[in-house]
């Protein structure tokens, strides 16, 4: 089986999470995988179209082919796979309107002209059902062997906050400040760690700035004593798929989070981690851990034990070959 996965870039979270980690296995089962970015200039797109036929399958990941390039896609496909891990249909939370007619209805000529879907949440496959019946949902995923756990007999003077992301997500975090000013107040030993590419600055708590690289990912991760993910509630927020908490969980850190969309289904409240709201909701939460370091190690552990169940490469790479075995049929 040939298949030809076009991607966004090599060091993109969704390209390394939903692609790129699942290759070995794939190659180990048989699957003949090339890899290559999509194109952006017409002598690119020339030589893709040219060379579809010799793929038995066509993966694409997230972005939609628009017309004429999707119809010349499908004449030329043997057979195609989108897969996606955002509401791309509507406008991300920045915009004042998050309906956009011309982005709803590139998803469905993507989606109509896909023989198979896999979506990253329940919530973006039943935005595919009414479209296209050929669709599974499979998570955003970790290594098991990259992603070990958080040693936590290592005693620390500093209690570490930690967010990790991209700089299209920091406004999330950043809508916080004065949560974490007062945290700052409250406990001078407090920190807040942002494992980014931008940051921002905190008058009344340290801020650590630390730019993220793949090799130094695992251990900024085992650095968190508590991990971060504040989300707006909005139909751009319920299409994430959590992949900042299950990199915390993954490593055995407690969340705090805003019980939106696929969070809620993560962080089980009081279990794992907490859910928070309002801005009073997060400083007692984020309180109650930063003083209680056995309740973060408990928490933390319970997290993992739930990520290694559903949420790793080990788990999802068998679903996404059986997937790609039934599309080549």
């Amino acid at each position: 089986m040939k298949v030809l996965f076009l991607i966004q870039g090599y060091s993109v979270a969704a390209s390394r999470y939903r692609v790129l980690q699942y290759l070995p296995y794939l190659e180990s089962n048989g699957v003949t995988a090339t890899v290559s970015l999509y194109p952006r200039t017409l002598k690119a797109n020339l030589q893709l179209f040219k060379n579809l036929p010799q793929y038995d399958i066509v993966f694409l990941q997230r972005k939609r082919f628009n017309q004429p390039r999707l119809g010349l896609l499908r004449r030329r496909a043997n057979r195609i796979i989108y897969d996606f891990d955002d509401s791309v249909m509507y406008r991300n939370s920045k915009s004042k309107n998050p309906i956009s007619q011309s982005r709803k209805q590139r998803f469905i000529q993507m989606i109509k002209a896909s023989d198979f879907v896999i979506a990253g949440n329940d919530f973006l496959k039943n935005q595919v059902l009414p479209i296209n019946a050929n669709v599974e949902t499979i998570p955003t995923s970790i290594d098991q062997e990259r992603y070990g756990p958080k040693d936590y007999r290592i005693k620390k003077e500093r209690v570490t906050l930690g967010w990790i992301g991209d700089h299209g997500s920091i406004h999330y975090l950043e809508k916080m400040r004065p949560i974490f000013e007062h945290l700052g107040e409250r406990y001078l030993h407090v920190e807040l760690k942002i494992v980014c590419d931008t940051f921002f600055d905190g008058e009344r708590i340290k801020v650590v700035k630390k730019p993220w690289t793949s090799e130094e990912e695992i251990t900024d991760l085992q650095s968190f004593d508590i991990g971060v993910m504040p989300l707006v509630d909005d139909p751009w927020s319920w299409g994430k798929c959590g992949l900042k908490i299950i990199q915390y969980q993954g490593v055995g850190v407690p969340v705090v989070c805003t019980p939106v969309g696929v969070n809620q289904d993560l962080v089980e409240d009081g279990v794992n981690g907490f859910w928070a709201t309002k801005p009073e909701e997060w400083e007692e939460k984020l309180s109650i851990l930063i003083e209680d370091p056995n309740l973060r190690e408990k928490m933390g552990k319970e997290g993992r034990k739930k990520v290694i169940e559903n949420y790793t490469r080990q788990v999802c790479a068998p679903r996404l070959y059986s997937i790609l075995t039934r599309v080549a049929e």
